[in-house]
């Protein structure tokens, strides 16, 4: 029983009261589109750079739990030669990875995705624990369409979910589960709702086929949202409320954590979203975030790959990050943002 007492442990340090994820394990085409966006070449010493401004960050440790690192940056040193995963642990936060290797179109089923990784999967787990990693995070997308997602689609990408959870159980480390439904389309809420239903309730089925022990794991899903192409966008209290419902039928109790991805929404729209869960009542898991774009932009955009704008993009990264550690705890409000 260790190594399970060991797994709930982490798990419930990541779901600490007040505290989220930063997601910083953008792959290098994703971090180039970022960088692009400011006219910053995405070369190793930018991105090294960028990354030791994240961790640094003043004020932020005390309302992020965990970051999650991607396979570069797990590697990587301050300008003063401290590993990164060395200065994670000194301020009391935890390490994690993404340790997969991305979404590939599926055969037979076109506008479709899966996620691949799983060769290798335990030796690379082993090297990142190794490392200091104590929790992984894999992503599965699940596009909604004309007759999407087919059954194949979530099928696969749930058990892969599953088959890699049991791998970072198998080596110690949490791992955290992504079937991310995207915003991407002109359905409504009630198509998002009816879609993430069934692939968290695949989700779980795979889950318990493969024996992950839910109590040492965490979700991060997608919020029941409308479409960004939706002409009727629900408001922030019906998004809540959705999205409790759907998760309250779906996801055992066991589950320490949910941590939500903002999932291109607005930094502002992603934390209003997290505080109208939180403010509405006791939930059995902790709700919490795991968002990048939306904690990240901000600080990107005042950075612009300039030495000297360091400390106001720090400032702006410690802002998201307090704002949505309040977010987690119900007590999140617009005059904060006014006022900061």
């Amino acid at each position: 029983m260790g190594w399970r007492t060991t797994l709930e442990d982490t798990a419930n340090a990541m779901a600490a009261p007040g505290k989220g994820i930063l997601a910083m394990d953008e792959s290098h085409p994703t971090c180039k589109r970022r960088f692009d966006g400011i006219g910053v070449p995405c070369d190793e010493a930018n991105r090294r750079a960028y990354r030791e401004l994240l961790l640094t960050a003043p004020g932020c440790a005390e309302h992020l739990s965990g970051y999650i690192l991607f396979d570069e940056t797990i590697r990587q040193a301050t300008a003063d030669d401290t590993p990164f995963p060395a200065l994670i642990a000194a301020t009391g936060s935890l390490v994690g990875i993404k340790v997969d290797a991305g979404a590939a179109a599926m055969p037979l089923h076109p506008g479709e995705k899966a996620t691949l990784g799983l060769d290798g999967l335990r030796e690379r787990l082993n090297g990142y624990r190794e490392l200091g990693a104590r929790f992984a995070k894999w992503r599965a997308v699940i596009t909604i369409g004309d007759g999407l997602p087919s059954a194949a689609c979530i099928r696969a990408n749930t058990q892969a979910l599953a088959m890699y959870a049991a791998f970072c159980q198998e080596a110690g480390m949490v791992p955290i589960v992504e079937p991310e439904v995207l915003m991407d389309g002109d359905h409504d809420i009630d198509v998002c709702d009816a879609v993430t239903r069934a692939t968290l309730r695949a989700q779980y089925a795979a889950l318990a086929e493969q024996d992950v022990h839910l109590e040492g794991s965490v979700l991060k899903p997608s919020m029941v949202l409308s479409g960004k192409g939706c002409p009727q966008q629900a408001s922030v209290a019906e998004v809540a409320e959705r999205t409790l419902a759907c998760l309250l039928s779906t996801v055992p109790a066991a589950v320490p954590g949910i941590f939500f991805l903002s999932g291109g929404q607005t930094a502002v729209r992603a934390t209003e979203h997290l505080n109208a869960m939180n403010a509405g009542g006791d939930a059995p898991w902790r709700l919490s975030f795991s968002f990048g774009r939306a904690l990240q932009e901000p600080a990107l955009q005042a950075w612009a790959g300039e030495a000297a704008n360091a400390a106001a993009a720090q400032r702006q990264l410690a802002l998201r990050a307090r704002l949505n550690g309040a977010a987690t705890l119900g007590e999140y409000g617009a005059a904060m943002e006014e006022a900061a």
